[in-house]
């Protein structure tokens, strides 16, 4: 599992009302807890600060505030562990760009190498599309994988909920009622 239902309905959630600047935020876990923190994506303000150091805005990047730094690092004190590093993509498609890479690398070694990055694009205000990445040692870059939702992969979900759904529609046909 990468993220509960309710997760990816908070990230969701997130990136549409943080449109048009990027979301972003932390899924923590530790055992079978699990802690989604919302972070502020304070790029904006670096680049008023300073747009030669910071050109690009909120529009196409994010820099999670240090004061979120503090809580994810307080929060892995007490044992929770980073499971999933989200962000949102604004007017793109859901996929790990050259600057997330950089982002997500320190001298070429991944900063958090058992987490998964999830990448959701919101297009218009709504949410188009996630994708899900992780680590790989073997190709030493982030290589896409399935998203996993509530132990689900999403095509998995997907079907059984149109199944399920069949299923109603036959049942109620067979006892007289309209579906």
């Amino acid at each position: 599992m990468i993220v509960t239902s309710e997760e990816l309905e908070a990230i969701r959630r997130q990136a549409v009302e943080e449109y048009p600047r990027e979301s972003c935020g932390v899924v923590l876990e530790q055992g079978r807890l699990r802690r989604i923190v919302r972070c502020r994506n304070i790029q904006d303000e670096l680049h008023a600060r300073d747009p030669q150091r910071h050109p690009r805005d909120a529009r196409t990047a994010y820099f999670i505030d240090p004061r979120d730094l503090l809580r994810i690092g307080r929060l892995e004190g007490e044992g929770f562990t980073i499971a999933v590093i989200y962000h949102s993509h604004v007017d793109a498609g859901a996929y790990f760009s050259p600057t997330d890479r950089q982002q997500a690398l320190i001298g070429g070694e991944p900063t958090y190498p058992a987490a998964t990055y999830l990448v959701t694009s919101v297009v218009g205000g709504r949410v188009e599309a996630e994708a899900a990445f992780r680590w790989s040692g073997r190709e030493r870059d982030f290589v896409p994988v399935e998203l996993g939702v509530d132990g689900w992969l999403l095509p998995e979900r997907i079907l059984f909920a149109a199944g399920r759904f069949w299923e109603r529609l036959r049942i109620g046909a067979l006892f007289g009622r309209k579906a």
